[in-house]
């Protein structure tokens, strides 16, 4: 029986070993799958991007910079399938990169990324593999908390460690 509730939901991704970190706190609509089985549904807001623009016309000014507009992109939709046992995270609706993270303790888990459409290929992710050190997953018949710790690799070289935390309020 699917049932759903809109609850706050802070989200987190931080690097152990990078300068790297992200929050999103919003609202998220949580849908009971089965006894143990999850979905969650919130928008992020959009990141900004920096776009580079044309050059300057000379009589406009001596030096020959390239300008640069900032302007925010598309709101981000991601979707979290969760369970005690797994976890697989989808970020779509973004016109700048689109990814799905797959994580399961102990496994090397698969990592895609597609992006613009006007890189080298459009058509074809990258993927990289990720190794789930940890899932806790807690909560008394709704998921209360998440944390999954996880190694992220290229071929034979490691990118960095990750902990993605997420907080559902009741």
């Amino acid at each position: 029986m699917l049932t759903y509730h809109r609850k706050p939901v802070c989200l987190s991704l931080i690097s152990t070993d990078l300068p790297f970190w992200s929050v999103v706190e919003t609202a998220g609509t949580l849908y009971q799958k089965d006894t143990d089985r999850f979905h969650l549904l919130l928008t992020a807001p959009p990141l900004i991007s920096c776009e580079v623009g044309s050059s300057p016309a000379p009589e406009d000014t001596i030096r020959s910079k390239q300008s640069h507009a900032y302007a925010p992109s598309s709101p981000r939709v991601l979707w979290l399938e969760i369970s005690p046992y797994r976890v697989i995270m989808t970020m779509q609706g973004n016109d700048q990169v689109s990814y799905r993270h797959f994580w399961e303790q102990g496994v090397y888990g698969v990592s895609r990324y597609w992006l613009p459409t006007e890189s080298l290929q459009p058509h074809n992710p990258i993927r990289l593999r990720n190794f789930t050190k940890t899932l806790l997953l807690n909560g008394h018949h709704l998921p209360e908390h998440l944390r999954v710790e996880y190694e992220l690799w290229g071929e034979k070289v490691q990118l960095g460690s990750y902990i993605l935390n997420l907080e559902i309020k009741h």
